[in-house]
């Protein structure tokens, strides 16, 4: 009998339909933005977002790094089994944000802000690199109170395991603990994504805050080294800041595992039940193959989860990972290879593994 997993994984995100155009170095320059970077955008870079419209070949696109892995997720699992949370406006770019996600399954439960547009992203693909400024708009006013209504904390009631975006720090603190509390005494698992180098800089005490609660922590390598900066963890190995995440202090008696990518590198994983630091390899993916990397990492946790929900371990979750970011980096955006996607383990994939 098939196992019944409606409901099982409930997000928490920014949705925001992204504006993706292949840009020129100077576009960067002029707008002080790195290759490789996500921030939030301030009044100096709203003139960007016409400028991509009207100067370049720009696509829009369905994103919000939330959504765009529980869109993921969702395509691996049985129907039904992952909602999304988040705020938009009253108007049509809310309505292809819930069209992409109808499209794979995904249940949406919106925060409609009537006063405030559906939030963009400026996506500027340099190369293999890609910047991200976001304007969140009507994603920066989501309140607790939504999914404190008895009928919306029936998903929470009903979920065994959570996801929540770093960028989702800057929107509701409030939302992270009453989750994250909740998945705690309740016995489920959190998890949550790093998202970008600016959170753990700029949002220390509420991270520092979460993390005990934090049952699976993900992140990319610019992210990991901005985290253990600002946690003063005198290292720049991956390796290292991965084990020292995973022995931070914990709120339960469920292990922490933390999942560190590198994009075309090795990924990094480590426990806080065991001093074993695992790497596993990724299989290069041709550049004449390559679209650009945008989704990839929220494709990675995408299949990482649904692996997880089905009950694989710790090595099949990596490895589907890497193959749905492999599938990912090959399309233009972060959009997903049409058709039926199932994951079919090699039965080889292995990691190299260091003690610390």
């Amino acid at each position: 009998m098939a196992q019944d997993l409606r409901g099982t994984l409930v997000g928490f995100c920014n949705p925001l339909l992204d504006i993706s155009a292949v840009v020129d170095d100077g576009l960067l320059e002029q707008y002080n933005l790195k290759a490789n970077d996500a921030i939030l955008a301030s009044p100096e870079h709203l003139p960007l977002f016409p400028t991509l419209i009207s100067s370049y070949d720009a696509k829009f696109l369905p994103g919000g790094a939330g959504q765009n892995a529980l869109r993921g997720a969702q395509l691996l699992l049985p129907a039904d089994s992952a909602v999304f949370v988040g705020a938009v406006g009253a108007d049509e770019n809310a309505q292809r944000l819930k069209g992409a996600a109808e499209k794979a399954g995904l249940r949406t439960n919106y925060m409609v802000n009537e006063d405030k547009p559906t939030g963009t992203c400026a996506l500027l693909i340099t190369g293999p690199n890609r910047s991200m400024v976001a304007n969140l708009s009507a994603a920066e006013t989501y309140q607790f109170a939504h999914i404190a209504e008895p009928s919306n904390w029936k998903l929470i009631e009903q979920a065994k395991i959570f996801y929540i975006t770093g960028f989702f720090f800057t929107v509701s603190p409030e939302t992270i603990d009453a989750v994250a509390k909740h998945a705690q005494e309740s016995g489920k698992t959190f998890t949550m994504n790093i998202s970008a180098p600016f959170v753990p800089q700029f949002y220390k005490p509420a991270v520092e805050k979460t993390l005990p609660y934090v049952n699976v922590l993900f992140g990319n390598e610019t992210e990991a080294a901005a985290l253990a900066n600002a946690f003063d963890f005198g290292t720049a190995d991956i390796k290292a800041i991965a084990k020292r995440v995973a022995d931070l202090p914990r709120a339960g008696t469920q292990p922490r595992v933390v999942v560190f990518t590198q994009g075309a590198e090795s990924t990094v994983v480590a426990t806080s039940d065991s001093d074993e630091v695992r790497v596993y390899p990724v299989a290069p993916v041709p550049s004449n193959e390559i679209g650009d990397t945008n989704g990839a990492g929220d494709a990675f946790v995408a299949a990482f989860l649904a692996q997880h929900i089905l009950g694989q371990p710790i090595d099949l979750c990596v490895e589907a990972g890497h193959w749905l970011g492999a599938e990912v980096v090959r399309q233009i955006g972060p959009n997903y290879p049409e058709g039926e996607l199932k994951f079919v383990a090699s039965g080889s994939f292995a990691p190299a593994v260091e003690k610390l």
